[in-house]
């Protein structure tokens, strides 16, 4: 790539209150939800941060931005973030960090295998958990005393962001064409339904995940989580 990676700055205003000032992120991720958590945690931090919701957004920053780190989600609505991550580790300059992030089981292992060079496991709401990631990977980093975060210090994101992934997905929903429609809207939902702790939500596409794919569009189940994600909508949040 023809635009040289940006090496981590710690500023003049850099403090165990701000761990990763001068820190510079871009977030693959296509929840609202997933991504207003990741910009708190970023906030709380000091890093700046961007977002792109697809695997083609992500390529349209990256010809002219170039940030210290990139975390990127592995179910992306054109494609597996495992894709991205093996292309930027193959990469030369490299980026200097390469986080994935999922709630799927065996994602770790997938995104090890890509070529990241950390996992965020979802969700992702924990500050000390997120600092000590980022500073364990950055080149010249500060003590692990860094850290501001006691354990157990969490953020809220917005349950506006969670309506919004909510309308996306009754979008999706309304106009399942394939069985890859389907499969993504499955990953998204439980995603974002585990992220917020939905647990009504999670076993809904839990239990839409185990209906034969050829028979899901007509099932009960497809019709149950649908009006699942119509009453969070009118709710503005889980319910």
């Amino acid at each position: 790539m023809p635009v040289e990676p940006a090496h981590p700055v710690v500023r003049p205003g850099w403090g165990p209150e701000k761990p990763l000032s001068g820190v510079t992120l871009l977030l693959v991720e296509d929840s609202r939800f997933a991504s207003e958590a990741m910009r708190l945690l970023c906030l709380r931090s000091g890093a700046r941060i961007r977002r792109a919701d697809t695997l083609a957004a992500a390529w349209r920053h990256l010809r002219s931005y170039r940030p210290n780190g990139v975390v990127v989600d592995l179910g992306l609505p054109d494609g597996r973030g495992e894709t991205l991550i093996a292309d930027l580790a193959k990469a030369q300059p490299r980026i200097w960090m390469i986080l994935a992030t999922s709630g799927d089981d065996g994602a770790e292992d997938r995104a090890m295998a890509a070529g990241a060079d950390g996992f965020l496991g979802k969700p992702l709401v924990n500050l000390s958990v997120f600092q000590a990631t980022v500073l364990s990977l950055l080149p010249a980093r500060p003590a692990p005393a860094a850290i501001s975060a006691p354990p157990g210090d969490k953020v809220r994101p917005d349950p506006f962001a969670y309506c919004d992934d909510m309308k996306h997905a009754a979008s999706i929903l309304a106009g399942l064409s394939g069985p890859d429609d389907l499969a993504y809207v499955t990953q998204f939902l439980g995603g974002v339904a585990r992220t917020a702790k939905d647990l009504p939500l999670e076993k809904a596409v839990s239990g839409l995940a185990r209906v034969p794919r050829s028979r899901a569009k007509n099932s009960a189940a497809l019709l149950q989580l649908t009006c699942m994600v119509d009453a969070r909508i009118a709710a503005s949040g889980p319910v």
